[in-house]
């Protein structure tokens, strides 16, 4: 289980690259709550093209989860560190949900680092701070895990839950196993985090991709961080919040297409 030390704490990313060994690096960040496995629908096609880093950000999955609150800056000064460990100077990069939030940040912040921009499920402020300070009181009171269901039930439709119900218990599992001190910290950085000046200042090629049934982001707001990015594409699927594993094909698809792999 490979780690990388950065900015004082270990991180936990895995590379798959079965294609030529000089192929463009493509990098996936996830969502709050899940770690680098909820990837593992897109990576046999995406690792075909391209050398792909996923990553468990700081305070889930395996990474470190030192004290919070985060901020989403720190997050992507995580991902910039991790970046330069790995020798890559230029990548495209994918990010749903919070993940997207990061991608907002980086793209502005560092946009000779990233090549095309992927936003899925996202939007330049997510929530309200009272939501998040709200969960992450819950997580710290009552444990990580006790939000699972509750959020199991926003981020897949119940047709889906119900005709792979192994998918979804493998993302149940990892939720209530996650750190409750770092999942906590995260909704903080969440909450604390308006990047609607810094998604118009985005000029890295992006796509906005979003679930019609989306109840954790709605889809206008998706819509709008589209809007908000010159020349940004829009694609709204079928799904609520995970769309890469209830619409896999069409998701792993769309964003090859995009990538022009």
């Amino acid at each position: 289980m490979p780690f990388a030390t950065i900015n004082g704490i270990a991180l936990h990313y895995r590379v798959d690259a079965a294609g030529r060994g000089d192929a463009p690096w493509l990098v996936l960040a996830n969502a709050l709550g899940a770690d680098l496995t909820m990837w593992a629908p897109q990576i046999a096609d995406f690792s075909s093209r391209f050398r792909v880093l996923r990553f468990d950000t700081r305070g889930l999955g395996c990474s470190d989860a030192p004290p919070g609150p985060y901020t989403i800056e720190q997050l992507t000064d995580d991902a910039i560190g991790l970046f330069d460990a790995m020798s890559i100077e230029r990548a495209h990069f994918c990010g749903l949900s919070m993940g997207g939030l990061l991608g907002i940040a980086l793209a502005a912040r560092r946009p000779e680092r990233v090549d095309h921009l992927v936003l899925a499920h996202t939007a330049a402020r997510i929530g309200t701070p009272d939501v998040w300070a709200q969960r992450a009181r819950q997580a710290r009171e009552q444990g990580a895990g006790s939000l699972a269901d509750a959020t199991l039930q926003r981020w897949f439709s119940p047709a889906f839950a119900a005709r792979q119900p192994i998918v979804v218990a493998a993302i149940r599992d990892a939720f209530v196993h996650m750190d409750s001190e770092g999942y906590a910290a995260n909704c903080e950085a969440i909450g604390a985090a308006d990047l609607n000046v810094q998604a118009a200042g985005i000029r890295a090629p992006t796509l906005v991709m979003t679930g019609n049934a989306d109840p954790s982001v709605a889809p206008e707001l998706s819509h709008a961080l589209a809007q908000a990015i010159a020349g940004a594409r829009f694609v709204q699927l079928e799904a609520q919040h995970l769309s890469n594993i209830e619409r896999a094909d069409e998701f792993t698809r769309t964003v090859l297409e995009f990538l022009g792999a």
